[in-house]
C-alpha cells in the first residue's frame, strides 16, 4: 500500500471504486446515441450533401469513417475499464506524469472549442425558435446573446453537480431524442411529400476524380469528428461494470447511432432542395422557413436536450479532468468545467461555423491532425510497449517508471512533434496538401511508428506485474 503524492492527485483523478462502476450497456449506447443526435451531427451530414454527394455516397462515408475511429476508440477505453484511471492520468504511462499535461492540453483546448460551438448552436437555435413564435425579435442581436449566455449557464449548472448527473441526463435524452429526431422526419417527408422526392438530390460530381478529392479528406472529417473521445473515452469507461459493457455499446452505439441520424440530416437537406430549390444544411435555419410555431417549439425543446446532452457529455468530462491534472491540489472536477466554460466563450465558436467548408475542412480535419498523434503514442504504448499492463501506484507518483527524464518522456514528444509537423505540414507548404487532408490517419501512424522504434532503442524498465494497490 502506498500514499499518493497529493500533487498529482485528488478525488475526481483517483481510479474508481467497484461501489462507482454503475455503467452498463444501456448507459453506454445511451451516451453515443444522445451524442450523436445533435445539430453538429446533422450538419456534418447535411454538409455532405452541400459539398455535392448524394445520400448514398454521405451515408457510405460517415459510416466508414465512424467504423475506422471505433478502433482507437475501443483500444482506449480498454485501460479506463480496467484500471478505472480518466485520460490525463492513463497519459502518463506514455507521456511522463509532467508531460501528459501538454498532450491533454491539446485535448482540452480543442474540447473548449466544441464547447463553445455547442453553447452557441444552443443559443441561435433557441433565438431562431423565438423568432417563429414571435416574428418580432428578428434581428434583435440583444435576444441572440441572451439566449446564448442562458444556454451556457444551464450548462454550467449541469457540471455543477457532477458526474452522475450526467449519466442521468443521458439516460434520459437517448430515447427522447430518437423519438424527437423520428418526428422530424416524418414531418419533413410529408412536406416533401414522398421519401423518393427527398432522397432524388443526384451526385454532383461528374468524374471519380471529382468525388475522390472530396470523399478523402471528408473521411478524415468523420474521423476527426470524433477523435476527442477516441482519446478521452477512458473518463467515460472508468465507470463500466465490465469490460464487455462499455465495449459492445460503444461498438452498437456509436456507428448505428451515427448512421441513423445522418440519414436524417440527409434526408431532410435533399428535401430542401427539393421544397425551396437549394440545400439548407442548417436544421434550425430549415425549420424557420414553415412558419409553424408549434413546430418550432418542439424543436427548441429538442435542440436544447440534444445539445445539453452533447456538450457536457463530450466537451466537459475531458476538460475538466485535464485542467485538474494540471494542479489537483486547486482545480476540481467542478472548477476544470468552469474553465472550460469561460475558454469556450473566448474561442469565437460563430466563425467556426460560418460555413461547410470552414466547420468541416476547417475545424475538423485541423484539429484532427493534433489528436491523432497522441492516439497514435497512447494505443502503441499501451498495447505494443506495455503489454496492456500498467502499474497503477507509478502513474500517481514522481519517482515511479513513469517519471522518465523529470516527469517528461523525450521520445513521446518528439513523436508527438514530427507526427504534427507531417500532418499539417500540408497547410503551409501547398504541394504537400495531401498529407492535410489525411491528418488524423498521417498523424497517427507516423506519431505512433516513430514512437514505438525509439522506445525499443531506449529498453523501458518493465512494468509491474500488478498494480500497487493505491491508499
Amino acid at each position: 500500500m502506498s500514499t499518493v503524492d497529493p500533487s498529482l492527485s485528488n478525488r475526481d483523478l483517483m481510479p474508481t471504486t467497484a461501489e462507482q462502476r454503475t455503467w452498463g450497456f444501456y448507459n453506454y449506447t445511451a451516451l453515443w446515441f444522445s451524442m450523436c443526435m445533435e445539430i453538429t451531427t446533422y450538419r456534418l451530414a447535411a454538409g455532405l450533401i452541400a459539398k455535392g454527394m448524394d445520400w448514398k455516397q454521405a451515408i457510405g462515408t460517415v459510416l466508414l469513417g465512424n467504423l475506422i475511429v471505433l478502433v482507437p476508440m475501443l483500444l482506449n477505453a480498454h485501460a479506463g475499464a480496467k484500471y478505472g484511471i480518466p485520460f490525463p492520468v492513463f497519459l502518463r504511462a506514455s507521456f511522463g506524469v509532467r508531460g501528459a499535461n501538454l498532450a491533454a492540453m491539446l485535448r482540452a483546448v480543442v474540447a473548449c472549442g466544441w464547447f463553445g460551438i455547442q453553447s452557441w448552436i444552443g443559443g441561435s437555435a433557441i433565438d431562431a425558435m423565438l423568432v417563429v413564435m414571435w416574428p418580432s425579435m428578428d434581428g434583435n442581436r440583444g435576444v441572440l446573446w441572451a439566449c446564448f449566455l442562458g444556454f451556457w449557464l444551464l450548462n454550467m449548472a449541469v457540471v455543477w453537480r457532477g458526474v452522475e448527473s450526467i449519466r442521468r441526463l443521458q439516460a434520459f435524452g437517448a430515447p427522447f431524442m430518437f423519438i424527437m429526431a423520428a418526428a422530424l422526419l416524418v414531418w419533413v417527408r410529408v412536406k416533401a411529400g414522398s421519401f423518393g422526392a427527398m432522397l432524388s438530390t443526384p451526385s454532383q460530381f461528374q468524374t471519380r476524380s471529382e468525388f475522390l478529392s472530396v470523399f478523402f479528406p471528408s473521411l478524415t472529417a468523420m474521423v476527426g469528428y470524433w477523435a476527442t473521445l477516441a482519446l478521452n473515452i477512458p473518463d467515460f469507461t472508468r465507470y463500466s461494470k465490465s469490460q464487455s459493457a462499455q465495449s459492445w455499446g460503444q461498438a452498437f452505439g456509436l456507428p448505428v447511432a451515427m448512421v441513423l441520424y445522418t440519414f436524417l440530416g440527409i434526408a431532410v437537406t435533399s428535401a430542401s432542395v427539393v421544397l425551396f430549390g437549394k440545400s439548407i444544411w442548417d436544421p434550425v435555419q430549415l425549420i424557420g422557413l414553415f412558419h409553424e410555431p408549434f413546430v418550432a417549439f418542439l424543436a427548441m425543446i429538442a435542440v436544447l436536450v440534444a445539445t445539453l446532452n452533447v456538450n457536457i457529455g463530450a466537451n466537459v468530462v475531458s476538460p475538466s479532468n485535464d485542467f485538474s491534472n494540471l494542479w489537483p491540489r486547486l482545480i476540481s472536477f467542478r472548477t476544470g468545467g468552469l474553465i472550460t466554460g469561460f475558454l469556450g466563450l473566448a474561442m469565437c465558436p460563430w466563425k467556426l461555423l460560418a460555413t461547410p467548408d470552414s466547420y468541416i475542412f476547417g475545424w475538423l480535419v485541423g484539429y484532427s491532425g493534433l489528436l491523432g498523434p497522441v492516439a497514435g503514442i497512447m494505443v502503441c504504448d499501451y498495447f505494443f510497449i506495455r503489454g496492456t499492463e500498467l502499474d497503477v501506484n507509478s502513474l500517481y507518483h514522481r519517482n515511479g517508471i513513469y517519471h522518465y527524464t523529470k516527469g517528461v518522456n523525450p521520445r513521446a514528444l518528439i513523436a508527438l512533434g514530427a507526427g504534427v509537423a507531417i500532418a499539417l505540414i500540408g497547410v503551409f507548404v501547398p504541394s504537400l496538401h495531401f498529407l492535410y487532408d489525411y491528418a488524423w490517419f498521417v498523424g497517427f501512424f507516423s506519431a505512433g511508428a516513430s514512437y514505438v522504434a525509439m522506445m525499443k532503442l531506449a529498453r523501458p524498465a518493465p512494468v509491474a506485474e500488478r498494480a500497487e494497490e493505491i491508499a
